[in-house]
C-alpha cells in the first residue's frame, strides 16, 4: 500500500511540472528555460538550476565582461598564448593587432577561441584575472550556480553553469546595445587582410521569425548547447537549452510557446502620478510622487486583472527636495507574488523656507 502511495506521489510531481506551464513541449534537452528578456520572468523551464557544462555559450559572459571593461576601438595585440588554441578559431597571427570590436565579432560569430584568449589577456591582464572578473560578474547578477574556469568554454571540470544562469547572463549582456548588434549580425568583415569574413553559426537568425541572437556551443562532454533570442510585437524572449540533441528545434518550440501564450502588457507609465505627501518647511505644501520608470510585463490571458500595486512612502517629508529624488517604492504583485519593485520620485523641486515664511505659507495654503 505504501509503495502504491509513493508511486502516485511521484507521478503527480512529474505531471505537475507539465501542468504548471500548460503543455508538455516534448523537448530533447537535459535542461532548458525560457525567460522574458526585459523582466526576467520565467515562462517555461525544466532542470533550469542543474549545474552543467555549457561549451561556447560561455562566450556570452566573455563578451559582457569585455564590453563592461573595454572600449570597442581598443587595440589588442595577439600574443603567443592566443595562437593555435584548440577548437574554433579566427586564425590570429602572433603580433597581429585587431580592435576589440573585431575581436568580439570573431568571438560571437566565428566562436573564436583564440579571440577569447586575446580578449581575456587584454581586459583582465591575464587569463586568471579575466576569469576572476567573469565570476565576480556572475555573482553580482545572481548567477550563483555558475563557475568559470576559462573564457571560451573548452571542457574543465570546474567550468559549469545552468540554463537559468545563462539566461540571466544573456539578459544582462543585452543591456549593452553593441552586444545586441553583434549577436544579430549574420556576417561581419573585420579590418584585417586575411580571414576577415566572419559568418554567424547561429541558424536562429535565418530560420526563426524575429530571431536576433545569441550563441551556439558544443563539446563532447557538454553536448549541444544553445542560447537563442527573438523579438516580436515588442516582447523579447531568451531561450536556453543544454545538452539538447535537437537544439535549434527545441529553442524554436520554447520561443513559440512564449509568443503564443504571453503578451507584453502595460502596468504603469513613467512619470505617472501615484500619491502626494505633506512637506515640512517647504515653499510648497505637498509633493507629488511619480513613477521613475514604466513597467511592461508578459502576461498570460486573464493574468493582468490579478495585478495588485502597493506603495511604501513616508507620510511627510522635510524640505529641501530635488526633482527626481527617490522618495519611496512601488511594488507590483501577481497573484500575491512580488514580480517587480520600482522607485517613486519627486515630480518637482521644493525649496526649504524658514519658520517665518512657513507661517505665512500656512495662511496662503488655507
Amino acid at each position: 500500500m505504501k509503495k502504491r502511495i509513493y508511486l502516485i506521489i511521484i507521478v503527480m510531481i512529474i505531471l505537475s511540472w507539465n501542468i504548471a506551464y500548460g503543455e508538455d513541449l516534448n523537448l530533447s534537452g537535459e535542461s532548458y528555460i525560457l525567460i522574458d528578456a526585459e523582466t526576467g520572468r520565467v515562462l517555461y523551464e525544466r532542470n533550469a538550476h542543474k549545474k552543467m557544462p555549457m561549451a561556447s555559450t560561455t562566450k556570452i559572459m566573455t563578451a559582457l565582461v569585455a564590453l563592461e571593461n573595454g572600449k570597442l576601438d581598443d587595440k589588442i595585440a595577439a600574443k603567443g598564448e592566443c595562437i593555435g588554441v584548440e577548437g574554433s578559431s579566427i586564425y590570429l597571427r602572433e603580433g597581429e593587432v585587431l580592435s576589440l570590436k573585431d575581436m568580439l565579432y570573431g568571438l560571437m560569430l566565428r566562436s573564436g577561441n583564440d579571440s577569447s584568449v586575446a580578449i581575456a589577456n587584454y581586459i583582465g591582464g591575464s587569463l586568471e584575472g579575466f576569469v576572476s572578473l567573469m565570476n565576480k560578474k556572475a555573482q553580482s547578477i545572481g548567477a550563483v550556480n555558475t563557475n568559470f574556469a576559462n573564457p571560451h568554454g573548452l571542457h574543465d571540470d570546474s567550468h559549469y553553469s545552468t540554463a537559468y544562469d545563462l539566461a540571466l547572463i544573456t539578459k544582462e549582456a543585452f543591456s549593452y546595445e553593441e552586444f545586441g548588434n553583434i549577436v544579430k549580425s549574420k556576417s561581419y568583415t573585420a579590418d584585417r587582410e586575411e580571414n576577415n569574413y566572419f559568418y554567424n553559426k547561429n541558424k536562429t537568425l535565418w530560420e526563426y521569425n524575429g530571431g536576433d541572437g545569441v550563441k551556439t556551443g558544443y563539446t563532447m562532454r557538454s553536448g549541444r548547447c544553445l542560447v537563442s533570442s527573438a523579438t516580436r510585437n515588442g516582447m523579447h524572449l531568451i531561450a536556453v537549452s543544454l545538452n539538447a540533441s535537437n537544439w535549434f528545434n527545441d529553442n524554436y518550440k520554447l520561443l513559440d510557446y512564449g509568443f503564443n501564450n504571453y503578451n507584453r502588457q502595460f502596468v504603469y507609465d513613467s512619470n505617472q502620478f501615484i500619491k502626494k505627501i505633506y512637506v515640512l518647511n517647504g515653499n510648497k505644501e505637498y509633493l507629488n510622487l511619480v513613477t521613475e520608470n514604466s513597467l511592461f510585463y508578459p502576461f498570460k490571458e486573464g493574468e493582468r486583472e490579478n495585478i495588485k500595486l502597493s506603495i511604501d512612502v513616508p507620510d511627510t517629508i522635510e524640505a529641501p527636495i530635488e526633482k527626481g529624488d527617490k522618495i519611496g517604492y512601488i511594488y507590483t504583485y501577481l497573484d500575491g507574488k512580488l514580480i517587480h519593485e520600482g522607485s517613486l520620485i519627486a515630480k518637482s523641486t521644493i525649496k526649504r523656507i524658514n519658520k517665518f515664511e512657513s507661517i505665512i505659507n500656512k495662511f496662503k495654503f488655507k
